[in-house]
């Protein structure tokens, strides 16, 4: 992690996308922009008179096959990605300006974004980092389905899968603070079963699905083209676990461990963690020791105030 690790970051410049919705299939441009320091991830609608929502727990809503949020009625939908992305390349804050109420699919995977930050540049602020660093396990569980919480350094996550045929089992770990996310996570994309997609759009969903923004899979495998790891599928499901979490309203510092978890699992454990103010604590980002850990930011403590505020409880 380099030294710009310790200080908050914002996009250099102005970054536009245009497409369609995966749910809605509805047209969208979407602007990213530039935001002063502390002011973390708000949407803008410019289609509702600048509607603004923050991406903090407090603001989730419908939670199925996307994550969305709202906020007096106004709703932002399909945000996982988008903030995948934000978090894995170290932006911590920018205003997401659409026109529609879903974000653009684009490819599927978090990589179009991750190039736009690449090429426009990320900008350092003066303002320390802080984290959430995790004092003590959480854990949620639903029938087979798991995802868990744990103290440690850096922000580790291993996710299993066990989907039906062709994708069967698979298992991924991977370390944030490796900064290896633009390479191993990023490119990974969304995926659907070609059997499943009648019923899904009868419920109104993956109206703008399509073979140039998901994996189709068939009997045997991918229907159109190759894979870009043959983890994908478990890859896919790190990234949208890292958006979700996102929605804590800092990057985690500890250890996720989740296991045929969803939106709705990840979503549940962002608002079980806040909820508990034993479990976490504030911290500022320190990269001056060997280990490259957190260190507690005074006068903060779990449960403070602030802490409320800025993590939007």
């Amino acid at each position: 992690m380099g030294q710009s690790a310790q200080y908050e970051q914002t996009i250099a410049l102005p970054l536009e996308f245009s497409g369609v919705g995966l749910h809605s299939g509805a047209p969208v441009i979407m602007r990213l922009l530039p935001a002063p320091a502390g002011s973390g991830i708000v949407f803008r609608r410019t289609d509702l008179d600048n509607f603004e929502i923050a991406a903090t727990g407090r603001n989730v809503a419908k939670v199925s096959y996307a994550t969305s949020l709202m906020r007096q009625g106004v709703l932002i939908s399909t945000t996982e990605h988008l903030l995948s992305a934000l978090i894995g390349m170290g932006v911590d804050n920018v205003i997401v300006e659409l026109d529609n109420l879903e974000l653009p699919i684009l490819d599927g995977s978090a990589l179009p974004f991750v190039d736009a930050f690449r090429n426009g540049g990320i900008r350092t602020q003066r303002r320390r980092r802080e984290v959430i660093r995790v004092l003590k396990p959480i854990e949620v569980r639903e029938g087979d389905k798991f995802i868990g919480v744990y103290p440690g350094s850096g922000y580790n996550i291993c996710y299993a899968i066990d989907f039906p045929a062709p994708i069967g089992k698979q298992d991924v770990c991977v370390d944030l603070a490796a900064e290896t996310y633009g390479t191993t996570i990023a490119p990974a994309r969304t995926f659907g079963y070609k059997a499943d997609e009648q019923r899904l759009r009868d419920m109104g969903l993956i109206r703008g699905a399509g073979p140039e923004n998901a994996i189709i899979l068939g009997k045997h495998g991918p229907m159109n083209g190759s894979l870009r790891f043959a983890d994908e599928y478990v890859r896919h499901k790190v990234l949208d676990l890292i958006g979700d979490l996102a929605l804590a309203g800092r990057r985690i510092e500890g250890r996720v461990v989740a296991e045929r978890a969803g939106h709705a699992m990840h979503t549940a454990m962002v608002s079980r963690l806040l909820k508990d103010r034993s479990a976490w604590e504030l911290a500022w980002v320190n990269v001056g020791d060997a280990a490259d850990e957190a260190r507690m930011a005074p006068p903060m403590r779990g449960g403070s105030m602030r802490e409320a505020a800025v993590l939007g409880l």
